[in-house]
């Protein structure tokens, strides 16, 4: 049949949200290689004004704009390759499952105070009278 509905497994969701992460990956280090394409061109092209086009060439500031955008480089490099990987998907699920403890801890101690304060009992007493 060709539009028969099949269940799907946990291990075809595993493998989705692998390839989902795979995925994001791929396009995150594409643009982090795209801006170091761009960061040498337009290092490049800075140079070329400062220098040959002689705008503002009795200093050079083009060191200024070429190093601060390096360190911009830096700074999308480390998000990419540093805290990816010690923040990634593991940490998030880790760090949900801890607020969802959190969570129940809390609504457990309300119920607790709740019963406490006002006890079943009482109210089934209330609602016979």
């Amino acid at each position: 049949m060709l539009f028969s509905k099949k269940g799907k497994s946990d291990v075809d969701i595993e493998q989705h949200e692998l390839l989902e992460n795979a995925q994001r990956r791929i396009k995150q280090k594409k643009r982090l290689f795209t801006h170091f394409v761009v960061f040498l061109i337009g290092a490049v092209f800075l140079i070329l004004i400062n220098k040959i086009l002689g705008a503002y060439k009795e200093y050079d500031w083009f060191i200024w704009a070429i190093t601060a955008w390096a360190f911009l480089f830096a700074v999308h490099a480390f998000n990419v390759f540093v805290t990816q990987k010690f923040m990634g998907k593991e940490w998030e699920r880790n760090q949900r499952e801890k607020l969802v403890a959190k969570q129940k801890h809390r609504i457990g101690e309300l119920q607790k105070e709740i019963e406490t304060d006002f006890p079943l009992s009482n109210i089934n007493k209330k609602e016979e009278a």
